[in-house]
């Protein structure tokens, strides 16, 4: 996963050049430690979230005000809980349009999993809806609407869940990094969120870059310190190849889940992708960058500025992070399927140019808000139907709950794919283009003509499966599989 130009760029600019990353399966075969038994009682954290547009400053003080829509008064706001723990989240709706949350990434049950129609019905505008569910795994999770995301999501409304508890030894600081572009215009006021050309090939992009929520991030952290980092890539669109200058920095854990610290390079992160990293910071005065190498020209995530007295001596080895505590797939007796996600036929690409916008069902089809106006993708050449949730196209399987599965899933466009599957965490098995780990997650990016295995054991319930592209959930790549 190395980089040109992050190798360019560390040598120019005099900081340390992040080491090599090594993706052996020596590395990831190395056990790591069992939880310990946890002490003490389980809390229920009691939250509210209201849906609500907010005016925000995402220009700087001196700028235009725009107008968000967000949990509260908190841009991105972050809920934190042990692993056992419960969680009872009212959501309360004080938009002008239906919304729900998915709580991406956590194995909730079925009914709470967040999506209109699917597993629950809208919670309409001046109404509540309350998510009451436990918290079986640690991780660094999110959550969102599942209607209209590109508008919903596009407009801020995104939230962050840690669940604490996998620490074998305390770190001596951790920062939470959210980038998430935004489509505004100079004036503040936004863009369309979504247009043809983006939603028929790589998405469309934001225009303003922005990591909780500010243009230039800058923070102080403790000298010769172990940092935990987590970086959230919660964009509708953008893919990332982050890495560190300045420090020497390990992958910890993955879309929340832990593996056995590999030495960073650089990681690419697609849209909804998790990663957590481990830093050993300078001595006093130093900097740090995390930065983005993907694009022409680079993005500086976030500069951390070091001071104050050394916190660690001797050599970096981090501590490891406990074990999850995952459903194990049986591989041997797993059943395959495949999975292609490719371009929709001309015939469903053309539907909705042959409806007529004065006629009364076109309208009913024209303003469903969970889905887009046309068609341009499709798993295994089905493409979720333009009429939204409201009447559900048959499933793309019918799976066993209880049962272990190996999906193959075939990239068969000439843009990535980040594919989501809820309710599950997976473990990602190969690659036919890239010499990745064996880890778990529940989103994977999946590249041109790359192939990826998976496994995993199914759950009862209806889960969504889709690109994380949001334009591209929402113009036929989303499909569900029905659990029994």
């Amino acid at each position: 996963m190395l980089t040109r130009r992050a190798v360019l760029t560390a040598a120019a600019g005099g900081l340390a050049a992040p080491a090599l990353l090594s993706l052996s399966r020596a590395d990831t075969a190395k056990p790591l430690p069992e939880a310990p038994p946890r002490v003490g009682a389980s809390a229920t954290h009691e939250v509210t979230l209201e849906a609500k547009a907010r005016s925000v400053e995402l220009f700087g003080a001196d700028g235009p005000k725009s107008t968000l829509w967000t949990y509260g008064d908190e841009l991105f706001p972050i809920l934190r809980a042990r692993r056992g723990d419960r969680l009872r989240a009212t959501l309360r709706n004080s938009l002008a349009e239906h919304t729900s949350i998915h709580w991406h990434g956590v194995r909730v049950p079925n009914a709470m999993d967040g999506v209109q129609y699917v597993t629950q019905q809208p919670v309409e505008p001046g109404n509540s809806f309350v998510y009451d569910f436990p918290l079986p795994d640690t991780g660094t999770f999110f959550f969102h609407p599942h209607c209209n995301e590109t508008g919903q999501v596009g407009h801020g409304l995104v939230g962050v869940l840690i669940v604490e508890g996998d620490e074998s030894r305390p770190f001596d600081d951790e920062l939470v990094l959210i980038a998430k572009d935004w489509r505004l215009d100079a004036d503040g006021s936004f863009l369309p969120f979504t247009t043809d050309s983006g939603a028929a090939r790589a998405g469309t992009f934001g225009t303003v870059r922005t990591v909780n929520g500010q243009r230039s991030l800058t923070r102080k952290v403790p000298a010769s310190a172990d940092i935990r980092l987590r970086l959230l890539n919660l964009d509708s669109t953008r893919m990332m190849d982050v890495g560190v200058e300045g420090a020497e920095a390990h992958i910890i854990a993955i879309d929340g889940n832990p593996l056995p610290a590999l030495p960073l390079c650089s990681w690419r992160l697609g849209a909804a992708s998790r990663v957590d990293l481990v830093l050993r910071t300078p001595k006093a005065g130093g900097k740090v960058l995390i930065r983005d190498y993907f694009p022409a020209e680079i993005f500086d995530l976030a500069e951390l500025e070091v001071e104050g007295p050394d916190r660690q001596a001797g050599g970096f080895d981090p501590a490891p992070l406990y074990a999850a505590r995952l459903p194990e797939a049986d591989l041997s007796a797993a059943e395959r399927q495949a999975y292609v996600f490719g371009a929709a036929s001309d015939s469903i690409a053309s539907f909705v140019d042959t409806l007529d916008p004065n006629d009364p069902l076109s309208k009913v089809i024209l303003d469903e808000l969970c889905t887009a106006e046309r068609t341009f993708w499709a798993i295994n050449k089905r493409s979720w139907p333009n009429d939204g949730h409201r009447k559900l196209p048959p499933p793309l399987a019918r799976l066993q709950a209880g049962k272990s599965y190996r999906f193959m899933l075939q990239n068969a466009t000439p843009h990535p794919h980040p594919i989501h599957l809820h309710g599950h965490t997976f473990k990602v098995l190969s690659s036919s283009r890239r010499n990745l780990p064996v880890h778990y997650a529940d989103t994977v990016l999946v590249l041109p003509k790359e192939r990826i295995e998976i496994a995993f054991v199914a759950t009862p319930g209806r889960w969504m499966f889709h690109c994380h592209i949001l334009e591209h959930l929402e113009t036929g790549m989303m499909g569900y599989f029905a659990n029994t």
